[in-house]
């Protein structure tokens, strides 16, 4: 495997993000300026990645490994610009090697070339590209409602089974639980608009694992903001349904693409 400008930038990329993390003290700078640079480094190598820069076939490439690279990339975009109100580095440290990982899975399966065919997929990359949106608002999400959890358990007072996994968020309970529904609600427009604008793109409908399992996501989530603004579903009750809903999400493109790719060894369809 020739070491291509992708490769390059991933390598770089993987390098910083091991960097930031590595547990340091809480006021020290460089892990930030490491996962900077790293995220600059990432979408740089998405970019180049997902064009097929340095392919032998031209157009666009994209499979599980993209989608979980993409993903992590939004989500640490987001956690940029949150760390000034929440500097938790626990969050930060497990962001940092989540995105070290999915840049080498997605050096090694860079998924399969999707070559231009004309008007009559003009539409497709933005199908693409507001699906990967939608799950890294969705990882969001679920990462503050995993802080969420924490923090109602410390507020309760109950042990947890796993010490020292959730961290303390500086930010005030209700505030947290605001800030993940809005995560919630705005992936939830975003999916919407992926999958009528998948529906709309497709000559046929077929009711294919993957079909049936982002619609099972997709109604997840609206029975969750249903409830929450009908009947006030709050806490655990309400963090579960994040949790299952993105977890459908997940094996709808990423799990049954992993399958194709990884354990049948073939593209397989869109």
């Amino acid at each position: 495997m020739g070491l291509t400008l992708p490769w390059v930038l991933g390598l770089l990329a993987m390098l910083a993000y091991t960097v930031a993390a590595w547990p340091v003290q809480v006021h020290t700078r460089w892990p930030d300026v490491a996962l900077a640079i790293g995220w600059l480094a990432h979408g740089a190598a998405l970019c180049l990645d997902v064009v097929g820069y340095g392919s032998a076939q031209i157009g666009a490439r994209f499979g599980f490994a993209p989608a979980l690279s993409a993903t992590m990339w939004i989500v640490i975009a987001v956690h940029a610009v949150e760390s000034r109100l929440l500097p938790v580095p626990a969050v930060r440290l497990l962001l940092a090697a989540s995105a070290a990982i999915a840049v080498l899975l997605a050096a090694m399966y860079p998924g399969e070339a999707r070559p231009h065919a004309g008007a009559g997929t003009a539409w497709l990359p933005l199908h693409w590209l507001l699906g990967v949106v939608s799950y890294g608002l969705f990882a969001v999400a679920v990462l503050h409602a995993w802080l969420l959890d924490g923090a109602e358990r410390r507020l309760r007072g109950a042990p947890h089974p796993s010490p020292g996994r959730l961290p303390a968020s500086p930010l005030p309970l209700l505030q947290l639980e605001r800030l993940t529904f809005r995560f919630v609600e705005v992936g939830f427009v975003v999916l919407s608009a992926a999958l009528l604008l998948g529906a709309l793109l497709l000559p046929q409908w077929r009711l294919d694992h993957k079909t049936v399992l982002s619609l099972l996501g997709w109604a997840t989530f609206a029975v969750l903001i249903g409830g929450r603004h009908l009947r006030g579903w709050r806490g655990r009750q309400a963090t579960r349904w994040v949790y299952a809903g993105a977890l459908l999400l997940l094996l709808a493109y990423v799990g049954a693409r992993f399958v194709l790719e990884v354990v049948l060894k073939r593209g397989g369809g869109a």
